[in-house]
């Protein structure tokens, strides 16, 4: 079954349980979906690829991720844990993300493959490293990692 199947399916079964956050969410899901097919419309319709789907989930969760710091800087926790549990929504359609641990290891792996000895060489392991781990895990934990291999 794939994603925006599942995403019609899980919208239905909230339906029936009546869980009017998630069936927000769900819905905030479908409309970034259908968003992001009308962006890249070429006459007719347009289907996303898996990787774009996951382009969009990601955008999402950044976004609850930012309003939730911003709502706690401002005393808001009510507003808070609204983001938070549409953020666990979102989260729940996204792959496991990596350990450190192996976050370090394809960082090595990409630095031993560049050639990559010194912080001027960060930039082609940054380009190199997102690429491989688009989805997988945080872009900041990424370059955090690097850092500390390169220096």
């Amino acid at each position: 079954m794939g994603l925006q199947a599942r995403i019609d399916q899980d919208l239905k079964e909230a339906m029936k349980s009546g869980d009017k956050n998630r069936i927000n969410c769900i819905r905030a899901i479908r409309a970034a979906f259908l968003e992001k097919e009308v962006s890249i419309r070429v006459g007719g319709k347009a289907d996303l690829t898996g990787e774009q789907e996951l382009e969009v989930l990601m955008s999402l969760a950044k976004k609850r991720k930012d309003s939730i710091q911003q709502y706690l800087d401002a005393g808001r926790q009510d507003l808070a844990d609204t983001e938070q549990a549409e953020l666990a929504v979102i989260e729940t359609y996204l792959p496991a993300p990596m350990s450190d641990e192996e976050v370090e290891t394809t960082v090595k792996e990409i630095i031993d493959q560049v050639g990559a000895t010194s912080m001027k060489d960060m930039g082609k392991v940054m380009g190199a490293a997102m690429k491989k781990l688009k989805g997988k895990t945080d872009g900041g934990k990424v370059q955090e990692i690097v850092k500390s291999a390169l220096s």
